[in-house]
């Protein structure tokens, strides 16, 4: 296990590299930003100037490694466009990013696993039929419909719900929170929604296919042949054994959800690092660009090797198998 474990973290610093090395090479292509940092009044002599100043005179494997190096001690740099540091930047945006995230996880998955779960048991119920059913929007629409759909309903038309931004939060120390604020918890319920609705159609028919398959193998047949109940059958037996599929995906779906809440972000005017970073993407702000590619990166990264550590805990087998080659 723990041969497999620092394969598995030098596999991740690789993996890091690579992801880094792509994302840099990429914004060289994007633009200049010293166009965008100077007037129009500017001269040559101030763009060699400016060059100079920010190190884009130096080779591409230099710059690189500058950003490497200071990365590693979480130095950034400083925003091209806003002309601070890139780490405190990211620091006052990152919290509205993590509790939406946070928020549309912990739907996706209660929601999601609840759902396969009863849908799998009562397969031939109305009630998990119309679930089912209606399960397809979550699958079909783009999330930014789905967006613009709830704000028309729930934020014009019914007047419920704010329609953007984070409503009012509290600064506990250097984080700031709308858990606290009555506005802040109903301006996050559409966002939130919005965001998870696809990952929880995806886990609830994933989690519903496995439940069905494990319900027809031998062992199931078995456990009922021996007089347990269906409650200790569905969830001491078959749940548990379904669960190990469902939390590669699972695991997969969290990471997507904080970076695909670009979207969502935009839509709703939700200030976190999404929206930070399409903004920094017009003003081609390099650095914050590079920030938000590497801390993505880094948040999936560490899931995938908290799933990879999960399965030798749910699935014994796997330890076993792992244990019986390293002998």
């Amino acid at each position: 296990m723990l041969a497999y474990i620092i394969r598995r973290i030098f596999q991740s610093i690789f993996v890091l590299l690579m992801v880094g090395l792509v994302a840099f090479s990429m914004f060289r292509f994007v633009g200049d930003p010293v166009e965008n940092l100077l007037g129009q009044e500017r001269t040559q002599a101030d763009i060699e100037r400016v060059r100079e100043q920010l190190g884009l005179n130096d080779p591409f494997a230099v710059q690189y490694m500058n950003f490497l190096g200071r990365a590693v001690t979480g130095d950034f740099g400083v925003s091209y466009r806003q002309g601070r540091e890139v780490s405190t930047i990211l620091a006052e945006r990152a919290p509205a990013t993590l509790e939406l995230a946070g928020v549309s996880a912990m739907l996706a998955i209660i929601f999601g696993v609840g759902l396969g779960v009863f849908t799998a048991i009562r397969r031939d119920g109305f009630m998990a039929n119309f679930i089912m059913t209606t399960s397809l929007i979550g699958v079909s629409l783009p999330t930014f419909l789905i967006g613009i759909l709830l704000i028309y309903v729930f934020a014009v038309e019914l007047g419920w719900l704010p329609s953007f931004g984070r409503g009012e939060v509290v600064q506990l120390g250097w984080w700031s929170t709308g858990f606290l604020t009555e506005s802040g918890l109903r301006a996050i319920i559409l966002p939130a929604i919005t965001l998870g609705l696809y990952q929880m159609t995806l886990i609830m028919r994933l989690v519903r296919a496995e439940m069905l398959e494990v319900l027809r193998t031998d062992y199931i047949k078995f456990a009922r042949a021996r007089g347990l109940s269906k409650r200790a059958i569905n969830f001491g037996h078959a749940l548990k054994n379904t669960m190990v599929p469902v939390i590669t995906v699972t695991g997969l779906q969290i990471g997507s959800i904080i970076a695909f809440a670009i979207i969502t972000e935009t839509v709703f005017q939700w200030p976190g690092v999404g929206l930070l970073f399409i903004n920094a993407i017009q003003f081609v702000d390099i650095p914050v660009m590079a920030a938000y590619l590497m801390l993505i990166s880094v948040m999936f990264v560490l899931i995938n090797l908290i799933v990879d550590l999960l399965y030798f805990a749910i699935d014994p087998r796997l330890s076993a198998d792992s244990s019986s080659r390293e002998h």
